[in-house]
């Protein structure tokens, strides 16, 4: 076990051990909480992996390891001969864990080389460390387990190198997990990485829910603005309108909605009617947006489900949602055709800011809530749980269903009752499945050696098939993706990108866009992300009689109805190799467009491929090189790690290891091999104006992991451009069914007000203990990777993180006492983005931050003040 994405690792940990204990494993000495089984194995609640304060369950002399471990010798090219500098006390390898009875509980090692940031820039992949390879000889040959469960999403054994699949005994997932069955706890809205697990670490992957969602919610400045706006909205007509609009405007300033909004410099006064409400309309739309965006509250704990009402939320989004293959409509277009309206038409001008739109997708939103929240009223028992009685048939019955009385009371009284009735029995099922708990059952299956069900992975807004949890879980099958409802959805943003991009530069197009495609994102959306590049290159993706997409054709120019734009793909490495398919496509799509003959102005593929090709000296087919990832084998830019880690001194250290790592080029001409072809990656790159990325998911948002700006070129493609200029960055958010496209720097804004900003998220996440206040440092620290690669994180972000938790004195004690290691990453976080220039604050701030580092440094340390 190690740490896990949503997961209370020690209550859940707790709760897995009961259940074995209950099903007749012999469990010897289990404390009585998890708080006390933390201690057990790691004494100190906040002891790091390589902190001595760790339980050590065995000392394994160098002799032991060499005489178990027969590849330990190929690892010493790398690291020397054993026992090491890491997992180690210079003598023996240590094993950190603890036993009770038939149940060991152990620490697994970290990669080993984060601290270094040499290694990190010339390693061309991660290896194990002698400690690292240690730790699993002792699982299979000396404490000769009967099997193993990794503990949440994800570990570092199935990104150990060796082959992407059909693992040898020459790769070390395979040399690590030796004959071990290998069982795996992994987050349902994964199923790319647990792909990997399952191709490289012969895991059997078991999901377990993420927390329940909930809305964002306003407070403080935001909920006072949203006061504001309703006293408007009753007094706009009379004398009072203008002065309410100017204290509106002035309050937007105070809490930094002016980065978002255009605000005016005029006296309210100066504006005319209209132009007042389609400013409130803005300030409005922007608040909802706040308010309606889905997060994460809390930790999950394994064999918890979510109780029916803290469901509400998630049901809401999966109603938002048409599911034309069901025959089922949205909720909010259903409400919007019964006052004949168009829902897409009002999902637009709301977008715009016109306030009579503003206001009535608010209601629809808050009818939607109301009717959604009646069914699971009527679906309960008194303990908040789906009550186990067969559904009352209300259609049947003669009687008015709940959810079309709440929608009634809300103003809605024509709403279509057949067209509800598919929509809400299908929420009824989703209601169940969402509630229902099979996590600790489909781990004890698999440990008695029976058939787990298998399922499949992905959001469960999109997909509610992925619950009920405890399944196997499955990606899809990769050659049917994209499919149609994808390439649809895809031309949708691609033209709302384009569009936004025009808006912003003088109605120039853009001629190059870096994207990334992602692999769990394109599993959850079967390819809408692939799509988008497809459409952005103008060739449409042919299925055949069997669903699989192995063929493209050039849509002609006066289809397409504007220029072809330049692509330069970065896939991530699980991407690499879950979708190798795929990237042949885009590749042949590419270069079928380079090597059409058609007008430069309209062809910017063409036109740069040629041009490349000159000042490389290659032919335009070469030139035309546009889909990169990393050499087999390996993942990541390693930039994540070093900024986590803090081992860089200049941001061109971290450029140095992206351009070095994610150069490696795919070629439909010679498919086999990944070859590194930096100079044609660098030449493509400096033509970009624009930087893309996708949002498919509620769960997983820019700064939840740090992936995101670890593929990010951003700032490597200002220092390729010849001009100096920074592209612009955009990200498309499709977690709700009016999907936006905003601004790098705007998606970082919105992410702050709605997590680490916000009292609900960081109360859920403190309600955890030690747990909750790192995750509030990871999300501080993935903050500054925005920082370090895009430049795209306002001061006054940081300069609230540090009102919020550092200047209250009641909240840094509380931090301080629930976890002094991650308190202190948070303070010296702060400190570190002011020293490298990404934040401006006062001198007394950065006193006391200094203060606070020398107190819990000596807290840590055990000395008294």
């Amino acid at each position: 076990m190690g740490t896990a994405a949503y997961l209370d690792v020690f209550g859940s940990i707790y709760e897995v051990i009961r259940a074995l204990q209950q099903n007749g494993y012999t469990v010897e000495d289990l404390p009585d909480s998890p708080q006390a089984l933390m201690a057990a194995v790691i004494h100190d609640a906040q002891a790091q992996h390589q902190s001595p304060e760790l339980n050590i369950a065995y000392r394994m002399s160098v002799e032991e390891y060499e005489r178990f471990t027969p590849y330990s010798v190929r690892l010493e090219e790398n690291w020397g001969p054993p026992p090491g500098q890491l997992n180690s006390d210079g003598q023996n390898l240590l094993i950190y864990g603890k036993h009770f009875g038939n149940v060991f509980i152990g620490v697994q090692p970290t990669f080993g080389y984060e601290g270094d940031p040499m290694r990190l820039l010339f390693s061309r992949s991660a290896s194990p460390h002698h400690g690292f390879a240690a730790f699993y000889t002792y699982l299979e040959r000396l404490w000769q387990a009967d099997a193993v469960l990794h503990f949440g999403t994800h570990g570092s054994l199935e990104f150990m190198p060796g082959k992407q699949m059909g693992m040898s005994g020459e790769c070390y997932p395979d040399n690590l997990i030796g004959m071990i069955p290998n069982l795996y706890y992994y987050a349902a809205n994964n199923p790319s990485e647990a792909t990997i697990a399952k191709r490289r670490s012969y895991a059997a992957t078991i999901s377990y829910l993420t927390p329940p969602a909930e809305n964002a919610g306003l407070y403080k400045g935001l909920k006072e603005l949203s006061d504001l706006i309703g006293s408007y909205q009753t007094l706009k007509d009379s004398g009072r309108g203008i002065p309410i609009v100017n204290t509106i405007v002035e309050q937007c300033r105070l809490v930094n909605l002016d980065k978002d909004i255009d605000l005016p410099t005029a006296d309210a006064k100066d504006l005319s009617a209209p132009e007042r409400d389609n400013l409130i309309g803005l300030v409005y739309r922007k608040l909802m947006e706040i308010e309606s965006r889905l997060l994460p509250c809390g930790l999950h704990v394994i064999g918890k489900p979510p109780s029916a009402q803290e469901a509400i939320a998630t049901l809401v989004n999966i109603a938002n949602l048409d599911r034309e293959e069901e025959g089922i409509l949205s909720l909010p277009r259903i409400i919007a055709n019964s006052i004949a309206c168009d829902i897409e038409e009002i999902y637009h001008n709301s977008d715009r800011g016109i306030l009579a739109d503003v206001e009535r997708l608010q209601d629809i939103t808050l009818a939607s809530r109301a009717a959604v929240s009646a069914l699971v009223q009527a679906q309960v028992d008194a303990d908040g749980r789906v009550a186990r009685i067969a559904k009352l048939n209300f259609f049947n019955l003669g009687k008015k269903a709940p959810w079309i009385e709440a929608l009634h009371q809300a103003g809605y009284p024509k709403v279509d009752a057949d067209a509800l009735k598919p929509l809400f029995e299908y929420l009824e099922f989703c209601l169940e499945q969402i509630c229902a708990d099979n996590e600790l059952g489909g781990l004890l299956k698999g440990l008695e050696g029976e058939y787990i069900l298998p399922g499949p992975g992905g959001d469960p807004i999109r997909n509610p098939d992925v619950l009920p949890t405890g399944k196997n879980i499955h990606a899809l099958d990769p050659q049917s993706i994209p499919t149609a409802a994808a390439v649809k959805s895809a031309a949708i943003v691609v033209e709302r990108l384009l569009e936004r991009q025009r808006q912003d530069n003088g109605g120039n197009w853009p001629e190059t866009i870096a994207c990334v495609l992602w692999g769990t994102d394109n599993i959850k959306t079967y390819g809408e992300s692939l799509a988008q590049i497809l459409w952005m290159v103008g060739v449409k993706p042919v299925s055949d009689a069997l669903g699989r997409v192995n063929k493209l054709e050039l849509i002609p120019l006066a289809e397409l109805g504007r220029p072809r734009i330049d692509v330069v793909v970065n896939c991530s490495g699980v991407f690499r190799d879950l979708f190798i398919n795929q990237m042949n496509l885009l590749d042949r799509g590419i270069k079928m467009a380079a090597e059409a003959e058609e007008p430069l102005e309209l062809n910017f593929i063409r036109k740069h491929a040629l041009e490349q090709a000159q000042e490389l000296g290659i032919n335009v087919r070469q030139a035309a090189t546009r889909v990169f990832s990393n050499a087999s084998g390996s993942y990541s830019s390693n930039v994540n790690l070093a900024v986590e880690n803090s081992s860089w001194e200049e941001e061109s250290e971290l450029q140095e290891m992206y351009l070095k790592r994610k150069s490696f080029a795919f070629d439909s001409d010679n498919p086999g091999m990944m070859s590194q072809e930096r100079r044609i990656f660098e030449t493509a790159l400096k033509s970009a104006d624009v930087t893309f990325q996708n949002l498919d998911s509620s769960e997983i948002s820019l700064t939840d992991v740090s992936h995101y700006f670890d593929s990010d070129p951003t700032k490597i493609v200002a220092t390729l451009r010849e001009d100096g200029k920074k592209p612009a960055a955009y990200i498309a958010d499709t977690t709700t069914a009016n999907a936006q496209v905003r601004t790098l720097s705007e998606t970082v804004r919105l992410d702050a007000r709605t997590k680490l900003l916000n009292p609900k998220w960081y109360e859920g996440m403190l309600s955890h203990g030690y747990e909750g206040v790192r995750e509030l440092s990871k999300r501080l620290v993935n903050t500054m990777g925005w920082s370090a690669t895009a430049g795209a994180v306002d001061n006054w972000i940081y300069e609230d993180t540090n009102t919020t938790f550092i200047q209250d004195e009641e909240m840094s004690q509380r931090l301080m006492n629930l976890n002094p290691h991650s308190f202190r990453r948070m303070v010296g976080t702060l400190l570190e983005v002011n020293s490298r220039g990404y934040w401006d604050t006062s001198d007394d701030n950065l006193d006391r931050l200094r203060e606070l580092y020398a107190e819990v440094e000596d807290r840590i340390e055990g000395v008294e003040s």
